[in-house]
């Protein structure tokens, strides 16, 4: 069975439910103090945490005294503007007495079919991990219509876990695992406690209905599932209104596993090698010994850029000679890269004319 403590880096997601009172429409601060205890106890050996957290439009529709029926996307824009601040406070208020500093961090669909926005996400979150910060994700839902909403947060956490290459997923969930019917109606359904391929048969088994607590249900878990272990991360699903879930899915609560093929880094390098290049950089002798030996590739050592990509394109990278190093995706375009070709990293904003990253394809963007 997969262990939290194995891991290095981790995606929580929290759904609405578990953080908000459903009678009250009150925050549930015990739990969520109970939380942060699972946060400090993963971030105290060493873990990366980032949370995907639900609540928002539930915090903002009880302030602002918003029907408990289907909201109009106005008004959920507008409890989602209220709510986001609360939750916010909420997350730095139980975090930081362990020492913990927090982030919010709010995306739509957009940010992730969009290369360019995917990169930003990707950097942003990366520092924020790199400074030692708990990183809250949510959808922007006060800006998200329909056509640019994931719609639930479990595929949301599974597009960030893809993203920010974390090596497990767990789903904070009503339920305590994948069931092959809906428990609360079939008494003989069974309840897996490993999934090692997701087979039509697995589908199926999944229906249309969620519990009625969130948006999201079995077949919105199942598409995060897939998008995660596609990316190399195992994903859990376990039963998270018990307080310290986290320590408890550790001593053996009852939950089902999605195991993944491989691990986040050679699926993101895969997935690069995979993409069809939109132009070339060949580079000079200098960058193939660096390369060599794991580093990003710099605009000094660059020799020619050829083609026409944007910022987050992928490209071939090439020897001296010609010969193919292997491809990665461009931090720049390529009008912006052949301007900046053979140039030190501060000589870039002199010649751009605004600061900029110092990799032209940063080491974790590169597959050689």
């Amino acid at each position: 069975m997969a262990s939290l403590t194995l891991s290095k880096r981790l995606v929580i997601k929290i759904g609405s439910a578990l953080l908000v009172d459903r009678k009250t429409g009150a925050l549930r601060a015990d739990w969520l103090k109970a939380l942060a205890e699972d946060v400090a106890w993963l971030k105290g050996m060493g873990k990366d945490v980032i949370l995907v957290s639900s609540g928002s439009i539930a915090l903002g529709r009880g302030v602002l005294g918003l029907p408990a029926t289907e909201l109009a996307l106005e008004q959920s824009q507008a409890a989602a503007a209220v709510g986001q601040i609360r939750l916010a406070r909420a997350y730095e208020e139980v975090l930081a007495p362990h020492g913990i500093t927090t982030g919010q961090v709010l995306v739509t669909l957009e940010d992730s079919t969009d290369r360019r926005r995917y990169l930003n996400s990707r950097a942003t979150l990366e520092q924020l991990i790199t400074l030692g910060v708990v990183p809250i994700v949510n959808e922007n839902d006060t800006i998200a219509t329909d056509e640019i909403r994931y719609g639930d947060n479990d595929r949301l956490a599974a597009q960030v876990a893809v993203t920010v290459g974390a090596d497990q997923l767990i789903l904070l969930s009503d339920v305590d695992g994948f069931y092959s019917a809906n428990p609360q109606i079939d008494p003989t359904a069974q309840r897996y406690d490993v999934i090692a391929a997701i087979t039509p048969e697995i589908e199926a088994m999944a229906g249309d209905a969620g519990s009625g607590l969130s948006k999201g249900g079995m077949k919105t878990k199942l598409m995060a599932a897939k998008t995660a272990i596609a990316g190399g991360c195992g994903m859990a699903i376990t039963e998270g209104s018990v307080l310290r879930p986290l320590w408890a899915l550790e001593n053996g609560a009852n939950a089902t596993w999605f195991l993944a093929d491989d691990d986040p880094h050679l699926a993101r390098k895969r997935w690069i090698a995979a993409m069809k290049p939109k132009g070339e950089i060949v580079v000079d002798t200098g960058a193939v010994a660096a390369l060599g030996k794991g580093k990003s590739l710099l605009p000094a050592g660059v020799a020619t850029v050829r083609g026409r990509f944007g910022r987050g394109d992928p490209v071939s990278i090439l020897t001296p000679q010609g010969h193919k190093l292997g491809q990665g995706l461009s931090r720049y375009t390529a009008t912006e890269a052949g301007a900046i070709a053979g140039r030190r990293s501060d000589e870039i904003e002199a010649v751009l004319g605004y600061p900029a990253r110092a990799a032209l394809i940063h080491r974790d963007d590169m597959a050689l």
